[in-house]
C-alpha cells in the first residue's frame, strides 16, 4: 500500500468539504486515480522536476502526480472550498507538496519551485486557452517551464495541433507550434469526469523548444495571427487591413499571396511577416 492510499476517496473528499463543482469556474472534477495517474505519466520521468499544478480541486491530478513520483508539487487553487481538501494532502506530504490560493498568472514559480518545471492541470474550462497563451509568449524564451501537460476541451486540443489547410488551424495552432512540440496524447469521454461535462476532453503535451522554430518578435506574431483569423474567410490583403495601407507590400515581401485566405499560410509564412511589421 503506497503512502497515497491513506487519503480518503476522492468522493468523500468531495462529500466532507462540499465541492459541488462550479460551473462559473469550468470545473469538472476527475475522480478516477487510475486516470489522474495515467495523465502523470504523459507528464514524463518527474523525478527531478517539479510540478505546478493549476486547478487541482479535491486533488485527483495532485495524487497521480506524487504517487508518480513528482520531486516536488506546487498547487494553485483559485477556489477557497478546495484549500482543507489540499491541506490533507500537505499533511502527508509536507516535503513535496505545497499549495497557494490565488491566481497562477500572479504567482511567480521560481518564488517556490526549483527548475527544472513542468506544468500539469486539468485546466478549468473557462481560462485554459488564455493560461497557453499566456504561458507561449513570454517576453524571454526559453520559458520557466519544460513541458505542459494540459487537459482542454478536445476541439481545443485539435486547434493546438491543427495543420495549414484545416478548419481548426488559426492561432492556437501558430502559437503552440512555434515554440514548443504539441501532441495530443489521451482523449477522455464525458463520462471520466464529475459533473460529465457535454463534450469529449483531451491531454496536450507540449515541450518547450530551446528556441522558436522560426524569428520573430512575439508580441508581434501574435497581433498579425489575431488580425488575420478575426476574418479568416477574408483574403488576407483584406482581413490585415487594420495593421496599415501597406500590407499588401508586405505580404509580397513575405512570400505570401495577398489573396491567401488565413488558414492557407504555414508558421515559418507569418513569421517572416511578423518581421515585415518590426518597423
Amino acid at each position: 500500500m503506497s503512502q497515497i492510499d491513506s487519503l480518503p476517496p476522492l468522493r468523500d473528499v468531495i462529500a466532507t468539504h462540499q465541492l459541488k463543482a462550479k460551473k462559473a469556474l469550468g470545473q469538472n472534477f476527475l475522480l478516477d486515480l487510475n486516470l489522474t495517474s495515467r495523465i502523470a505519466r504523459i507528464a514524463g520521468d518527474l523525478s527531478n522536476t517539479d510540478v505546478i499544478e493549476v486547478g487541482p480541486g479535491p486533488g485527483g491530478l495532485t495524487r497521480g502526480l506524487l504517487a508518480e513520483g513528482a520531486r516536488k508539487v506546487l498547487a494553485i487553487e483559485k477556489d477557497s472550498r478546495c484549500l482543507p481538501a489540499l491541506q490533507q494532502i500537505q499533511d502527508l506530504y509536507p516535503d513535496r507538496f505545497s499549495f497557494v490560493e490565488g491566481d497562477a498568472l500572479q504567482i511567480d514559480p521560481l518564488a517556490h519551485l526549483t527548475p527544472p518545471i513542468a506544468i500539469c492541470a486539468n485546466l478549468p474550462y473557462n481560462v485554459g486557452t488564455e493560461l497557453l497563451v499566456r504561458w507561449l509568449t513570454p517576453k524571454d524564451w526559453p520559458p520557466f517551464w519544460s513541458s505542459l501537460t494540459l487537459m482542454f476541451q478536445k476541439e481545443v486540443a485539435e486547434r493546438i495541433t491543427a495543420q495549414p489547410g484545416s478548419k481548426a488551424y488559426g492561432r492556437l495552432a501558430i502559437l503552440s507550434q512555434w515554440r514548443a512540440n504539441p501532441r495530443i496524447a489521451l482523449t477522455l469521454p464525458p463520462e471520466a469526469f464529475s459533473p460529465p461535462p457535454k463534450i469529449h476532453s483531451a491531454v496536450v503535451h507540449l515541450t518547450a523548444l530551446l528556441e522558436p522554430r522560426f524569428p520573430a518578435r512575439a508580441d508581434l506574431l501574435e497581433k498579425v495571427v489575431a488580425t488575420a483569423f478575426n476574418q479568416r474567410r477574408k483574403m488576407l490583403r483584406s482581413a490585415l487591413k487594420p495593421l496599415g495601407t501597406d500590407v499588401e507590400d508586405r505580404l509580397i515581401a513575405a512570400g505570401i499571396k495577398p489573396t491567401e485566405r488565413a488558414e492557407q499560410v504555414p508558421l515559418e509564412a507569418f513569421c517572416a511577416l511578423a518581421r515585415q511589421f518590426e518597423d
